[in-house]
């Protein structure tokens, strides 16, 4: 019998009991676990030297110690006893990984929990590369992309780039998915991300057509990079360089060493950041296994990395172990704020994002976040991709051999050699696919969707000076407003308000003297008893009351001259995201919150994944690189032939 034991070096391995000592040790070579001790007898023993029982004479654990445990680390099989006989199998099944968490959480209760995922993570079978002969024959069947979001676009551009033909389907009239943009009575707004990091991400994508980022989009250096405003009244301003900001937060916050935590906060954050580009970026990762080479699990360096990665702990642990001021804790809690989810249940690892926000800086595009999406529509012109607009796409076809094409909402069935979804990851699966494959994604982790929110576009006369370009407005509690969005599952009652006055930067973006205020409250997912028609007004005043009170804006109500909304509700109904989610899937979970679904799909060939609830995740440079790692993936896969390798346009003007 195969059983896990608390007491197991390293908190994650296997114990085998048998009495044939030589079929233990074959068994022991099989395990798919960390570590793995020998049990030759099953006889209980108050020897503290053997907590699971036996006498010893296997020698592994106890005489033979670490040296004797590391002998029997590659992994394989799981071999489980049952009864008089015993089955191997290639693979774990999920209901033996069950019927392990039904022992685990009898014997040892809710502190196994954590450990038992970990462990799934580590048995999950490595989704294999998708090789072999072309999925559909059909010579002149092109790639399909569904969805025209960042990540739909980036993997057109990167596939068209590389020599394939490719067709991207969008539903709607517009292309950019959230990156949208309304324009009403003079005012212009971002509909949806308005802060723009890691630059990098875009240039690597246009550096596949060999073409120059800056000949398509101007983008202007935000710094400081956003205006704090809590409510004791105080301001803060978050400033790029990490000395600059540590010699102000030691004048903000006197006495207590914040500027030396903030330094020694960023040099961890760079450890982590350096992780996350070693190991996870621009890799098709879906959980931690495709992370680290496990034959080098134990070896120094390995151990080093996975030590940093400070897994068990939060981002917000971590925030308040480098400042005691907790004003500032919530200004460094909002490094993480692209993830959508709660500081307090996300792991530590996403502290790295920090760094990468102060190392490349925040930036924005002349003519709003909206030129992102117009660059990359360009681009993917420009490079043959044929673009389908108010095109939806009700299922995704297959047969024994993997992708086949999709049915349009009109019946249409288009052939395709093999498909990137740009959609909500799991709505892909439930609704477009379904089946066998479903249920397998299904089976593989617990979805939860991140937070939502509700988003007021307020035309303003006369803007507000004292407001930088990126601004938060406090809550009066984090713990009480993550409390009640992540854990109740209601809208806060004293929230944080995200703002972008964009006409700080470009005075084009409304009336002259006016401002294009965009208003961001997160909120949790949708809820089945919630009802955004009748809880949207009281929810406004709300929000206005907090801009008033701890904003300094006490006449803004009657400043507004023009006014639009989204609700979760809305946002669901517009975007077709998962229960209304602004960011694909929460990012909770202090040892695996990190990890998404995976770019290549395990169960479907010719199926890759790309957006927000896809890896690398949320936020406008994660999901263009989710684009990037699923045509890479499917370009090193050699699934698709490259039967019409397109010439390259020559570049058209930038646009206004």
């Amino acid at each position: 019998m195969l059983a896990f034991s608390s007491q197991c070096p390293y908190a994650l391995g296997a114990a085998i009991f048998s009495r044939d000592e030589a079929a233990a040790h074959s068994f022991a070579g099989k395990v798919r676990a960390g570590v793995v001790l020998i049990n030759d007898l099953i006889v209980p023993t108050a020897d503290p030297r053997l907590p699971f029982g036996g006498r010893g004479r296997s020698g592994f654990g106890t005489t033979r110690g670490a040296e004797g445990l590391l002998e029997m680390t590659t992994p394989k099989v799981i071999s489980v006893q049952r009864g008089k006989s015993h089955r191997h199998f290639d693979e774990p099944q999920s209901g033996d990984v069950e019927l392990f968490g039904a022992y685990l959480r009898t014997a040892y209760g809710r502190g196994w929990r954590n450990r038992l995922a970990a462990f799934l993570e580590i048995i999950r079978p490595l989704p294999a590369a998708q090789t072999g002969s072309p999925v559909n024959k059909k010579s002149n069947a092109p790639i399909g992309v569904v969805g025209s979001g960042l990540g739909g676009l980036a993997a057109a551009c990167v596939l068209a780039a590389r020599g394939y033909r490719v067709t991207l389907f969008e539903r709607n009239e517009w292309l950019g998915g959230k990156a949208a943009v309304l324009e009403q009575d003079g005012f212009r707004f971002d509909m949806g991300p308005t802060i723009v990091t890691l630059p990098s991400v875009l240039r690597r994508i246009f550096s596949e057509a060999g073409r120059q980022l800056e000949d398509y989009v101007d983008l202007v250096r935000l710094d400081p990079q956003w205006r704090c405003f809590f409510e004791d009244g105080s301001q803060l301003d978050l400033v790029q360089n990490v000395g600059a900001m540590a010699a102000k937060l030691d004048t903000f916050s006197p006495g207590n060493n914040s500027g030396d935590g903030y330094q020694r906060f960023s040099t961890l954050s760079k450890k982590l950041s350096d992780l996350s580009a070693r190991f996870f970026f621009y890799k098709p990762i879906g959980g931690l296994r495709d992370m680290f080479d496990l034959k080098a699990s134990f070896e120094p360096k390995m151990l080093r990395d996975v030590m940093t990665m400070k897994m068990g702990r939060s981002v917000a642990g971590i925030v308040r172990s480098h400042t005691p001021d907790p004003r500032v804790a919530q200004m460094m809690d909002h490094f993480t704020q692209y993830v959508g989810s709660s500081p307090y249940g996300s792991p530590a690892v996403l502290c790295g994002i920090a760094h990468m926000q102060t190392d490349e800086g925040i930036w924005y595009p002349i003519g709003g976040t909206g030129a992102i999406p117009r660059a990359l529509a360009t681009l993917a012109r420009e490079l043959g991709v044929e673009i389908r607009k108010n095109t939806a796409i009700d299922k995704i076809l297959t047969d024994a051999e993997g992708v086949t094409g999709v049915r349009t909402n009109t019946g249409e069935e288009i052939p395709l050699a093999a498909l990137v979804s740009n959609c909500d990851s799991v709505r892909t699966h439930r609704e477009l696919i379904n089946g066998r494959v479903a249920k397998a994604f299904e089976k593989r982790r617990r979805y939860e969707p991140a937070c939502s929110g509700v988003v007021l576009y307020l035309g303003l006369r006369g803007r507000y000076e004292h407001l930088a370009h990126h601004d938060f407005v406090f809550s009066r509690d984090p713990r009480e407003e993550f409390e009640w969005i992540y854990k109740k599952g209601e809208p806060a009652p004293d929230p944080t308000c995200y703002l972008a006055a964009t006409s700080c930067t470009e005075t084009a973006a409304a009336p002259a003297g006016g401002e294009a205020l965009y208003v961001l409250v997160h909120t949790p997912y949708l809820r089945p008893h919630h009802d955004w028609k009748k809880m949207f007004s009281a929810y406004r005043k709300v929000i206005l009351d907090k801009l008033k009170r701890t904003g300094g804006m006490p006449d803004i109500e009657e400043r507004i001259v023009m006014e639009s909304a989204l609700t979760p509700q809305d946002i669901h109904d517009r975007y077709h995201v998962l229960n209304g989610a602004i960011y694909g899937l929460a990012s909770h979970g202090r040892f695996l919150g990190a990890f998404k679904p995976g770019n290549r799909s395990p169960d479907l060939r010719g199926l890759y994944l790309a957006g927000g609830a896809a890896h690398p995740g949320p936020g406008m440079p994660m999901v263009m690189m989710s684009g990037w790692i699923a045509a890479d993936a499917l370009d090193q896969d050699g699934v698709v032939e490259k039967n019409s390798v397109n010439r390259l346009a020559e570049p058209e003007l930038a646009p206004p």
